[in-house]
């Protein structure tokens, strides 16, 4: 794998079977949609199409297309969708350079702008991608998301055993406050813009789990860094350790920033 797929990749079955948490928030959006049920409308950053499904169900009589930047997660989203096939189209796509022009009714998005660290970019295609009118949905990281987690990972990476290894290394989100959220939205061209922070703690089942989720879900961006496997697991295990003394144990500070805006009518 080159630098360039290992910069896009996940794995999607671990992603699929632990990612209730992010299933839970964007049922959550999905439930603030007032949908007629015949729109067409973009899943961007479809992940393993968990809630694709949802949104499925909710347009009875609609189409969706949902883009990721990962092909494992397609692969996973193909299966799981595998019943749909004929009202669903997946497609590998970075949601930095959306090629659609004036096409959807609406887009949803769940759990991945914050992953896309050029905003002003990202809104952008995505208001030229919606029809006149067209609304957006979404929620990601935002605030002062993972800040413990965050925290505790910088400074094992500076420790001598893997200090080396993160040169030039940084984070892989972006987490926008609310503010700067609305701001880069209406810079988009976006009306009826709103935005919100919201807590959302996780408390994970145990140190397995607890390792397992940060592995997979959180940190596997830094653990490409790292080229031994040995030197993977003590990083997490020190995580791990210090998220035992946490109250409650093994939680993770979670944010949610949510999204809300319209292309103008007569755009």
């Amino acid at each position: 794998m080159n630098d360039r797929q290992s910069t896009r990749e996940w794995n999607a079955t671990a992603y699929h079977r632990l990612s209730g948490p992010q299933v839970s928030w964007g049922k959550r959006v999905l439930g603030r949609l007032r949908l007629r049920g015949n729109e067409l409308v973009l899943d961007a950053g479809c992940g393993t199409g968990r809630l694709t499904v949802e949104l499925l169900e909710a347009l009875p009589e609609g189409r969706v297309v949902g883009v990721d930047l990962s092909e494992n997660m397609l692969r996973s989203a193909r299966e799981h969708l595998a019943g749909s096939a004929a009202r669903v189209r997946l497609l590998a796509c970075d949601l930095s350079h959306l090629p659609f022009e004036s096409c959807f009714d609406g887009i949803v998005s769940t759990a991945a702008f914050h992953w896309v660290l050029d905003h002003d970019r990202l809104f952008d295609g995505l208001c030229r991608a919606l029809l006149p009118g067209g609304w957006l949905e979404a929620q990601c990281g935002g605030g002062p998301n993972i800040a413990r987690l965050r925290k505790r990972a910088n400074a094992l990476a500076a420790q001598p055993l893997f200090a080396p290894y993160f040169v030039g290394f940084c984070e892989p989100w972006l987490f926008q406050d609310r503010e700067e959220a609305a701001q880069a939205l209406l810079r988009a061209g976006f009306v009826d813009v709103e935005t919100s922070v919201e807590p959302a703690l996780t408390v994970l089942d145990g140190p397995e789990q607890y390792s397992e989720f940060v592995r997979n879900i959180i940190l596997h961006r830094h653990l490409e860094r790292l080229p031994r496997q040995g030197e993977r697991e003590e990083f997490i295990a020190t995580l791990t350790e210090q998220a035992a003394a946490d109250n409650p144990a093994y939680s993770l500070d979670y944010w949610r920033l949510n999204l809300r805006g319209r292309r103008p009518s007569n755009a």
